[in-house]
């Protein structure tokens, strides 16, 4: 019986290996052609990968894409050509341990850090002095928020912002509903490394899909997208680093609610309503008065955490009828 279990023992050390190095997929064609479209420019010695497409020629209006967690700027795909027809530059980027960009670790990753990148990303492109809207989803409604915060203190060299759109972020801590294996990342300790080395295509998709609505959810390709982008530079081991932010917001909660809830530039919120992360109605509520200036729009019942993704033609004309409507 002791040898037996000293076979299986010795089979199993190489295969667990094997899979615990296992090489990142491939890039489909349509992630590939995302990728060779953009560009980079360096942070602090950090590569940061972003889009910057033209679209209306005379317009003076810029739009800067926010992402969430734990995706990338390839998250406002089906929405971009749209955006390029009313937006004279449309722009996004990859945050630092996110998409193609660096992800360095170990490495402390910050929402004050994200916020600063984007500052310099619009310095590189020379569009500093210029009025910015942002439109932000997830993670990315708290670099806007930290954003919103630099603006309000009318500090030199912080963005000037003309409007702000989220959608579905958890900006209140006290309505958000970060799924199991998040809690477990972001307070895992010594079991976070891990649970990231174990992470394979199957926890992750099984993990993701329950967010999106039941008659929206991506298909395999779409999971392998998201998956590869993650993977991207052994993006996987820094997932436990990223979630920090969970614990950051609630640290810094007055400091970035209070940022939202003295807007005095035109705001608006779209919402899925499905969602499990930020649910209905208890978040809509805070939210409503939080900020009863803001202006929101809330997508079919069945939408759930990735609108733009789910939605994307509801999402645009959400985000379209808020534009014009100033």
């Amino acid at each position: 019986m002791r040898e037996w279990w000293v076979q299986v023992g010795l089979l199993a050390v190489p295969l667990l290996a094997a899979y615990l190095h296992i090489p990142p997929p491939q890039l489909s064609p349509a992630l590939h052609s995302w990728k060779t479209s953009g560009k980079f420019f360096t942070y602090k010695g950090l590569r940061i990968f972003y889009q910057d497409s033209v679209g209306v020629v005379g317009s003076p209006e810029i739009v800067v894409l926010l992402h969430g967690f734990p995706t990338s700027s390839y998250d406002w795909y089906k929405i971009w050509e749209g955006l390029t027809l009313r937006f004279h530059r449309v722009i996004a980027l990859d945050f630092l341990g996110f998409g193609f960009s660096d992800k360095p670790r170990p490495h402390h990753y910050s929402i004050f850090e994200q916020a600063s990148i984007v500052e310099a990303l619009l310095r590189h492109l020379g569009l500093q002095n210029r009025r910015i809207n942002l439109l932000s989803h997830d993670y990315g409604d708290i670099v806007a928020q930290e954003l919103l915060y630099r603006y309000k203190q009318n500090r030199s060299g912080r963005l000037t912002i003309k409007s702000l759109c989220l959608s579905n972020g958890g900006i209140f801590p006290e309505t958000h509903r970060p799924l199991l294996l998040q809690k477990l990342l972001k307070d895992g300790g010594v079991l976070s490394p891990v649970l990231t080395r174990l992470m394979n295509f199957f926890v992750f998709s099984r993990g993701l899909t329950p967010v999106f609505g039941p008659y929206t959810r991506p298909s395999e390709s779409e999971l392998w997208d998201m998956w590869a982008g993650i993977r991207n530079n052994d993006g996987n081991l820094v997932i436990d680093s990223l979630l920090q932010y969970i614990n950051q917001r609630k640290k810094f909660r007055r400091r970035w609610v209070g940022a939202l809830a003295s807007v005095t530039i035109p705001i608006h919120f779209i919402y899925g309503p499905l969602d499990p992360i930020n649910p209905y109605p208890e978040f809509l509520e805070l939210y409503r008065k939080t900020l009863p200036r803001s202006t929101v729009s809330i997508l079919d019942d069945h939408i759930s955490h990735y609108p733009q993704l789910e939605d994307p033609m509801g999402f645009l004309n959400a985000y379209m009828g808020f534009i014009n409507s100033f």
